[in-house]
């Protein structure tokens, strides 16, 4: 951005929550404490139903974001599929039964109850030292979180279930936007196509990753049919409840992607 404005326009990136924590982003933006952010979309399903979409458990979609917050979203990433991680081997419905997992939003939290497990609610960072105390067990987590938090040094095995891809969303606050010059405006918009970029990055960066969890002595497997099967019953479930809360704004999202 610096290089697209002449210099007019610089962003600092504050990451890993250091100026703002993960679930304060949106507001934070949206009251102007800070003019652009990243975080993740799911966070914003106690707000409302409809911006869950991206994490229904196998039910792959995509769908343009819009939101009436005073925020206005430049645009989105997918992280890579989500797989499942446990401390033990699991080839049937029952090896899952009463594991703690670790469940980063509502939906996760669903999931893992319609599995017979129960969801603990453990912030990316205090992952590893959740294993290591027996809070959790098992998570369900991209292979880039697993290779960013060593998951070889705390669990095994690794199933590639492909449940959902959630995204993050880079938002600004609409009224520092509008007060940027009509030309950084135009600059900001055009480095929003890095979207198509990012895309193909996550794409590649499932693979590396994916290979990461295997050189590092992980069991990196496709779920036995069994195991497969109670993953995706559990998903109807998940999904047909999520349709009856979202009411028409997600009937009208399912209907559109059932026709493809």
């Amino acid at each position: 951005m610096e290089e697209a404005t002449g210099g007019e326009l610089k962003i600092v990136v504050h990451s890993a929550g250091s100026l703002v924590k993960h679930p304060e982003i949106k507001n934070a933006i949206r009251n102007n404490q800070v003019p652009i952010g990243e975080f993740f979309l799911s966070l914003l399903t106690n707000e409302n139903p409809v911006f869950g979409v991206d994490s229904l458990p196998f039910l792959a979609t995509d769908y343009d974001q819009a939101e009436k917050q005073r925020i206005k979203v430049l645009y989105s990433v997918a992280w890579p599929p989500q797989g499942f991680y446990a401390k033990f081997d699991a080839s049937t419905p029952g090896d899952l039964k009463g594991l703690k997992m670790r469940a980063y939003n509502a939906l996760q939290q669903k999931l893992a109850r319609e599995l017979g497990m129960v969801p603990t609610q453990v912030e990316g960072p205090d992952i590893p030292q959740a294993f290591a105390t027996g809070q959790v067990a098992a998570m369900m987590t991209s292979p880039s979180t697993g290779a960013s938090s060593k998951a070889w040094d705390f669990v095994k095995y690794y199933y590639d279930v492909q449940a959902w891809l959630p995204k993050n969303v880079i938002a600004v606050n609409i009224k520092a936007f509008k007060a940027l010059s009509p030309k950084n405006q135009e600059a900001v918009s055009k480095a929003a196509a890095a979207e198509k970029r990012g895309w193909e990055m996550s794409k590649k960066e499932t693979a590396t990753k994916t290979q990461i969890l295997k050189d590092n002595g992980m069991v990196v497997q496709k779920p036995s049919p069994e195991l497969k099967a109670a993953f995706a019953a559990a998903g109807k479930v998940i999904i047909a409840g999520w349709q009856k809360q979202g009411g028409a704004e997600a009937k009208a999202i399912l209907d559109a992607y059932n026709k493809k």
